[in-house]
């Protein structure tokens, strides 16, 4: 039976993914690839979960698409296994957080990018591959690196296959904060922690809209769930009686 796999850890309000693949530093099998939409879709609807972290085991985050299944990611082109868990990590209703030690390469930047933050550690390493590999990378991931770090340093990763460390990555946006190995848990615990105890609603709505997921029509129906819903009562007069707010609102079935 192969050890590569994701697992699932955590209880209560933060649920963490972990890349598991320790003869190829963690590097996505075709099965891991079909495996992660499967478990986002249980997360997703566990009313328990507020947040996800997506992390890799033994100190690496992710190396890369394991090669040997190459063949089939190729023939699929921008319909690939691997496009496809990206694309519902990005799309998944409740924040994600994507905890990166080591290498984070290839298909692990793929992950990391569709995710909504990104923590480092000052020993983390980035890069995207493909021109080192002669692949075209998908269109869909392309796309979202360029609107996390723009044109120019997309470009940059994408032509050179260069690694970059974690200061780099901050400085281009890549990353959103890069800590100490040994800090690194506790700040993205305490970023989900504060996240959790934060409306639903409203980081539901902010994740939509600022994906540019949210039509006008959305849009609407977003605030007529702030008005049926009373969250915004309940924080305002939490934050006037000074204490903290208790929030309700649960995501309504096919919302």
């Amino acid at each position: 039976m192969s050890d590569a796999e994701l697992t699932v850890e955590g209880t209560g309000p933060v649920a963490t993914v972990v890349i598991r693949n320790p003869a190829r530093r963690n590097a996505m099998t075709a099965a891991m690839w079909r495996q992660l939409p499967v478990l986002l879709d249980g997360l997703e609807a566990d009313p328990a979960v507020h947040a996800l972290v997506l992390t890799g085991a033994d100190g690496t985050f992710c190396a890369g698409a394991d090669l040997g299944d190459l063949d089939e990611l190729l023939d699929a082109g921008d319909a690939s296994i691997a496009v496809t868990a990206e694309e519902r990590l990005a799309t998944f209703a409740k924040p994600t957080v994507a905890e990166i030690r080591g290498a984070c390469v290839g298909g692990g930047a793929q992950l990391a990018v569709a995710c909504d933050l990104r923590i480092a550690a000052v020993d983390a390493r980035f890069g995207v591959p493909p021109a080192r590999l002669g692949l075209v990378y998908p269109a869909p991931t392309t796309r979202r690196l360029a609107r996390l770090v723009g044109p120019s340093a997309a470009k940059h990763l994408l032509f050179t296959s260069e690694l970059i460390d974690a200061e780099r990555a901050l400085r281009v946006g890549l990353v959103d904060e890069v800590l100490p190995p040994d800090a690194l848990s506790a700040r993205v615990a305490a970023i989900t922690a504060a996240v959790a105890q934060r409306s639903r609603l409203t980081v539901a709505a902010a994740k939509e809209i600022v994906d540019g997921r949210a039509d006008e029509d959305r849009i609407a129906w977003w605030h007529g769930q702030v008005r049926a819903s009373g969250e915004a009562r309940e924080g305002v007069a939490a934050a006037n009686e000074r204490r903290p707010p208790r929030f309700g609102w649960v995501p309504p079935a096919g919302h």
